[in-house]
């Protein structure tokens, strides 16, 4: 009886041993309290902050005769990551891919010369505004049937594609054809492929200046000023980062560094 006793202790002592084992082998590695890092975080650890571009729209971002990206966009954006501690990376692409690369989280800002719409906003964070615009529609020097951006029912434009400028031919009733940079839309319409197209006013004067027997005119403009700011990924990932990109660009703006730099591309002060 004893025996029995004994060798039923034993075999439960030993049950207890092996499921003490089997229980810490499959135990589950305790869960980590350690919040999740939010984006300006990520960028100041990685030292570098990358930014989206076209890279061939004069003067906002293009390259020089030394092949250098430079332009109203690309100095913004490196002052910006010079305040913040980090290296800016840039990186080109067209237009329409720009904001889908946001999307995807390749790039940590766009910095286009992008305005700032409603229906973009429900989709992006913006920074405050760096930049202020207004539309011009331009047509051919020798055009006298457009005079008016309500002229454009029933004629044709070339802009890029899902632009505010594209829409905006749009609304007035054009049939807008998809190009890649300002001098394609330009071309289009000197060579009458085209009756017009639609882009930054100050884009069409600096164009003008390079380019000063060019035989084309702005015939119209829109009354209010578009809002040119910075889209970031919408939500409190990037709340931090919207708040350090907003305090960099009010002291650029108290240093008179935005107005310097406007100057230096557009002849004048668009940052206010």
């Amino acid at each position: 009886m004893k025996k029995t006793l004994r060798k039923s202790l034993i075999a439960a002592l030993l049950a207890l041993a092996l499921l003490g084992l089997t229980a810490c082998g499959s135990a589950a590695p305790a869960a980590s309290t350690e919040a999740p890092k939010d984006q300006l975080t990520r960028i100041l650890e990685k030292g570098e902050i990358v930014i989206a571009m076209e890279g061939n729209w004069a003067p906002w971002g293009y390259h020089d005769d030394s092949d250098a990206l430079v332009g109203y966009d690309a100095d913004v954006g490196r002052a910006i990551a010079e305040k913040l501690g980090v290296k800016a990376t840039f990186v080109e692409g067209e237009w329409d891919g720009l904001l889908a690369g946001l999307d995807a989280g390749r790039y940590d800002l766009v910095i286009n010369g992008v305005d700032v719409t409603e229906d973009r906003k429900e989709s992006y964070d913006f920074s405050d505004a760096y930049a202020y615009i207004h539309t011009a529609l331009v047509v051919r020097a020798d055009n006298e049937e457009i005079r008016s951006f309500e002229d454009l029912k029933g004629k044709t434009t070339a802009n890029s594609i899902g632009s505010t400028y594209m829409e905006l031919g749009e609304s007035y009733g054009a049939t807008c054809s998809g190009v890649d940079t300002l001098d394609e839309t330009i071309q289009m319409v000197l060579q009458g492929r085209v009756d017009a197209t639609l882009n930054a006013d100050m884009s069409f004067y600096d164009y003008l200046r390079q380019y000063p027997d060019a035989a084309i005119k702005i015939v119209a403009s829109t009354e209010d000023a578009n809002e040119v700011a910075i889209p970031m990924h919408k939500g409190e990932d990037s709340a931090t980062l919207r708040e350090a990109i907003n305090k960099a660009l009010a002291e650029l703006r108290a240093d008179g560094t935005l107005t310097e730099l406007a100057v230096k591309y557009f002849g004048n002060d668009i940052s206010k």
